[in-house]
This record gives C-alpha cells, sequence and structure tokens, in this order.
C-alpha cells in the first residue's frame, strides 16, 4: 500500500497507465464515486468500479485498475449516481467537426499513447529582441478555401503555412486557445412570459471559457489523434527555429497550484515555449518562481518586477514579458492626429526594460482589424446578435474620410498610407512587435470589432488578399527584414537618451523643426530621432534619422548634421508604398527636409 500511494502522488490525478495498470484518482467528497468504464467503439458500458473507501488521501480518491486494454476502452467518473467528466483526461472521444452541439456529460476521456518521437526537438529561447510575433487562430488562419492547404482549419494546415510565416519574418507564433474547449455548450433554460423555453447558446470561437486544459482541441485536428498532430506542429516550429506561445484562460477563482500544474503540463509535454495568460491571476509570483518554469516565457498583462527582482537584479534570461493595451491606444490615436500624444508615443517606442521584454501590438485578436482601423469610425457587430452592444466603442479608429467600403483612389490612398505608417511605427519600436494574422496583407472583418462568436468569412483569412494588396504585403514583408538586418531598431537594452559610450551622439536624440530642438508642446504631432548605429552590433559608423508626421499640414525638419564627409539618404518613405534606393546620389538630403502630410521617412547617414 505505501509504494501504491508513492506511485499515486506522482501522477496524482485522472487516470494515468503505469505499466500494464491504470492508476485512477478522482477528487470528491462522497463516498459513493467510481470509474464506468466503456466499449470505445460500440460505447456500450464494459463495468462500473467504485473506489474503495479506505483508499483516499485527504478527498483524493485512488485505485489501480488491471485487465483493461487501454486503448479499446474511454470512460468518466461517477459521483453520487451522475456521470462526470475526467477534467485531467488527455484526450476525448469528441468529433473532429468544428460548431456541433456537445453535451459535457458525452465528453468520455480516452487514453493516449505515451510514446512520441520528439526526435532533436529543443527550445529556441529566442531574445525578445530578435523576436517577430504572429498571432493566430488555429482554425481561421487556414480555414478559408483560398488558404491552399490540405489539413484546413487544423494543426497540420498550420504546418502547412511555416513557410509561408518564415518568408515574412516570424519567429515566434502566439496561438489562441489550442486545448480542449466547448464551442457549441448545451442547450439552457430562461424564462419568458412564464414559460420555459430552450434557447440556443451562441458559438465559442474563441475559446475564452472554462475548459479541458490537458487535452489539445480534437476539432483543430486533420487526422484522428489530435495529441500526434499538435506535437508535429510544435516539432515542426522548432526545427525551423520558430517558436510557439500558447494563451491560456484561466477563471478567476481557479488556484494558482492548478494553473501551474496546465502550464508545467504544455510546456514539458508538448514543448510549448511560454504561455500568455489571460484573466485575473493573484498569485503571479507563485507561477513565475515556479522552478519548472524557470526557462519557460511568460506573458502578462503586469508582472511585480521590483518584487521579483529586488535592489535592481537582472535575469540572467529575460522571459517574462508585459503585454497591455497601452501602446495600442496610444498609437492609435497618434496615427488619427490625436493631440497629446507626443511624448507617450516616443516613450513607448524606446521602452525596454532589462528585467522583462514588452509585446508591442497596434491590432489584436479583439478589436478592429488593421485594415478596419483606417476604414470605420464605429464598429458593427451586428451579426453577433447582441443589437451592436458588445465589444468596446472607443476603436480610436479613423475612417480617412468614408465609412467602411469605397472605390475612391484619394481615400483608398490614404488608408494605404495610414496602415503603412501603423506598421512602420510598430517595426521601429524597441520591444517586440506582435501582428495579428492577415495584418500584414490588409485582411477586414468588415467593421466587426468583437466577432468571438462567428465561425465563417468573417474570420477566416481569405488569402486571395495577398494578390489584391501584394504592395503592402510586401512593403510590410521588406520592413519586418530592415527591422532584422539593422541592429538599432531591436537593441537588448533600453536607449538611455545619452552618450554614455562617448561615441560623440547619444544613443537615441530627438529633433525638430530644428536639429536637437524637438516640440514637446501638446499641439505638436511631427518629431524626428536618431539613433546612432555605434551602439548597435553591425551598424558601426552609421546612422538612423526617422521623420514621423501625424499632422494634416507638412512640416520641415531639420537633420542634424553628420561628422566626416557622412551625408543623409532617404531610406524609406510611407508616402509612397516605397523603399528607396539609398545608395543613389540623387537621394542626398541636405540639413533641411519637407515631410508629407501624415507620412514617415527614415534617413540612413553614412
Amino acid at each position: 500500500m505505501h509504494n501504491e500511494k508513492l506511485r499515486f502522488l506522482q501522477h496524482p490525478y485522472g487516470v494515468n497507465r503505469i505499466d500494464k495498470e491504470l492508476q485512477v484518482s478522482f477528487v470528491s467528497k462522497s463516498e459513493d464515486c467510481g470509474i464506468v468504464l466503456y466499449d470505445k467503439n460500440s460505447g456500450k458500458e464494459i463495468k462500473k468500479i467504485p473506489f474503495p473507501r479506505e483508499q483516499k488521501i485527504g478527498n483524493v480518491f485512488y485505485m489501480n485498475v488491471n485487465d483493461v486494454n487501454a486503448h479499446e476502452i474511454s470512460y468518466l467518473f461517477y459521483e453520487d449516481g451522475k456521470l462526470v467528466v475526467d477534467k485531467y483526461a488527455k484526450a476525448y472521444m469528441v468529433d473532429n467537426e468544428f460548431g456541433v452541439l456537445k453535451e459535457a456529460e458525452v465528453y468520455k476521456a480516452v487514453l493516449t499513447d505515451d510514446e512520441y518521437d520528439w526526435e532533436d526537438d529543443c527550445f529556441p529561447c529566442l531574445s525578445y529582441d530578435e523576436s517577430v510575433v504572429y498571432g493566430m487562430h488555429i482554425r481561421g488562419f487556414t480555414k478559408h478555401s483560398s488558404s491552399g492547404v490540405k489539413g484546413k482549419g487544423t494543426f497540420a494546415g498550420v504546418v502547412e503555412k511555416i513557410p509561408y510565416l518564415k518568408d515574412l519574418g516570424v519567429t515566434t507564433v502566439e496561438l489562441q486557445p489550442i486545448y480542449e474547449f466547448n464551442e457549441k455548450p448545451a442547450m439552457q433554460k430562461s424564462i419568458q412570459s412564464q414559460q420555459m423555453l430552450l434557447e440556443k447558446s451562441k458559438l465559442n470561437y474563441w475559446g475564452y471559457k472554462e475548459a479541458y486544459y490537458y487535452a489539445p482541441k480534437q476539432a483543430y485536428s486533420y487526422n484522428a489523434d489530435a495529441t500526434v498532430e499538435c506535437k508535429d506542429m510544435i516539432k515542426a516550429f522548432h526545427k525551423n527555429h520558430m517558436e510557439v506561445i500558447m494563451q491560456v484562460y484561466f477563471m478567476n477563482d481557479m488556484p494558482v497550484g492548478d494553473i501551474i500544474q496546465v502550464l508545467k503540463f504544455w510546456h514539458i509535454e508538448y514543448h510549448v515555449d511560454g504561455f500568455h495568460l489571460i484573466g485575473d491571476i493573484h498569485q503571479i509570483k507563485e507561477v513565475v518562481k515556479d522552478a519548472f518554469l524557470s526557462e519557460c516565457k511568460l506573458w502578462y498583462q503586469q508582472f511585480p518586477v521590483n518584487e521579483l527582482y529586488v535592489n535592481h537584479e537582472k535575469p540572467k534570461y529575460r522571459r517574462l514579458a508585459t503585454y497591455n493595451d497601452g501602446y495600442m491606444y496610444d498609437m492609435r490615436r497618434f496615427l488619427k492626429g490625436d493631440e497629446g500624444m507626443l511624448y507617450e508615443v516616443m516613450k513607448h517606442m524606446r521602452i525596454n526594460p532589462a528585467t522583462n521584454g514588452v509585446i508591442n501590438y497596434i491590432t489584436n485578436y479583439y478589436g478592429f482589424t488593421l485594415a478596419d482601423l483606417v476604414s470605420y469610425d464605429r464598429k458593427y457587430n451586428e451579426a453577433n446578435g447582441e443589437d451592436n452592444k458588445d465589444g468596446v466603442d472607443y476603436n480610436f479608429s479613423w475612417n480617412c474620410g468614408v465609412e467602411g467600403s469605397t472605390r475612391k483612389k484619394q481615400i483608398l490612398a490614404l488608408r494605404g498610407k495610414q496602415m503603412r505608417n501603423a506598421m512602420t511605427l510598430l517595426m521601429l519600436s524597441q520591444g517586440t512587435p506582435f501582428i495579428f494574422m492577415g495584418d500584414e496583407f490588409g485582411n477586414s472583418q468588415k467593421g466587426n470589432n468583437n466577432p468571438y462568436c462567428q465561425d465563417n468569412e468573417i474570420t477566416w483569412l481569405n488569402w486571395k488578399d495577398i494578390n489584391k494588396n501584394q504592395e503592402f504585403y510586401t512593403f510590410v514583408k521588406e520592413l519586418i527584414l530592415f527591422r532584422k538586418c539593422t541592429g538599432v531598431f531591436h537593441l537588448p537594452k533600453e536607449c538611455m537618451i545619452m552618450d554614455y559610450k562617448s561615441y560623440g551622439s547619444p544613443d537615441i536624440s530627438y529633433h525638430g523643426s530644428e536639429a536637437w530642438k524637438p516640440s514637446w508642446e501638446h499641439y505638436s504631432r511631427h518629431i524626428g530621432f536618431m539613433l546612432c548605429g555605434d551602439y548597435a552590433i553591425g551598424c558601426e559608423g552609421v546612422y538612423y534619422y526617422v521623420a514621423v508626421n501625424m499632422h494634416w499640414e507638412e512640416h520641415e525638419f531639420a537633420l542634424p548634421k553628420l561628422p566626416k564627409k557622412k551625408k543623409w539618404r532617404k531610406l524609406l518613405v510611407t508616402s509612397n508604398n516605397a523603399y528607396s534606393d539609398s545608395d543613389s546620389t540623387e537621394n542626398a538630403i541636405d540639413t533641411v527636409y519637407t515631410i508629407e502630410k501624415r507620412s514617415i521617412v527614415v534617413f540612413i547617414g553614412e
């Protein structure tokens, strides 16, 4: 009995295969509990086995079950005569079809094959300054017929698109929930006009509800076994030196011990590189301090870094990253021309703490897509069935003069420029840039800023838009490459606005209509900043000047005088969707340059 308890403590919950036995455990305050075994093929009950009353530790019952073929059974627990789903199961007998009605009690669990050949898989452990993040919904990414993949809307479909992501310049993917959740909850009862009516619950497309955390979602699998296909996907990313960050939504009342257990499982069993934690986690410090997660990336809305790293201590591996909407909303307001934003925007573009990374984004899975951000002044969520009352009302968007779709060339040109401005600000910020799927080629959700219940062409990427918006897609792709190849735009430490290495120029400096004299007044909407390449490996002796004008009027910028015989040349211009030839003598700039309204120009001094 003593050895049996020791084995149980190693695998405390659910059903696990130990040698040729099944180790079974279940949390219950009732003594009328046990397990029901079913034939996996026919669904018929095989046997019902009660837990021995004497075999329990606290409220956890345990026992071993022999003479069972693990490959041929499914099971449910029972308690006081009611069937109970094993929430710790690693797989369930659910349909591969997404969006069908699933009653909770039919989630029969099945045992998985513990053996998987990870080959020589290892964690890439990329630094935040080297990373470019791409957010995606597994189904929406490839479900559309235009995706051109075999396994549409599945883990396998994502694998088919890895060459596309790598070519774009992505290093890290952030996945919306990939664990098992009920996307079509059971019918619920409500009382209306003294009658009991059945109301069909809305589709849970995103998965931000209580879930079955230990099993990959079967409806995201092209093949019969989601556990293998999910591991295949992560292994494929790692083979391409790319990371996988998994979103995990936790209910507010979930114990921190259970949270840690879920993260450890996916990190160890599925080789997930890190997690974006969503929800109000009251003991986030305990999650960070867990020894098993010490090299695992964790993203959260805010970490108590002063408590985690006392006396200005710096972590050996910067694995934490803050993930909040401050950057997004300030950048949106600046793009549309709001006053009083200049100082905050420049601060956002500079922030790069020694203790943690910063994930920067202008759009995400919630809110407008980038194309919709410049096409709609208000949301259009009528399709969600809530009288357009759901979703945030204040998007800080601007339709550029016409609401929604238009054929007016002047409006379309302005929208294109605003999209290039947004991507340029994002990629030239010192934190880690995040792009949500499809923004790189102008994906639209037709003004829906909260498509949580939409499993259709609103949320499915239309890959034909790459051809439709080829110029913008090429611009984004080249912009990502420019960021990667230019070290001053992804420095490993935060700029100090000082010449702390005596190079003759600060690491970053700010300018305006006069060199070295920026205008920080609340009405100012234009500024220039210069980065000294000597502070970055591979950029020695080179200077970069970024002129940003989000005003509806053009402005003159005075570029700082360069040392020796160096000259300023245009490198990137957002007003005409193009990169300039920096080697051309025709692009040589004097000390003063006029920047078009609502435009960004990047200069190189060499």
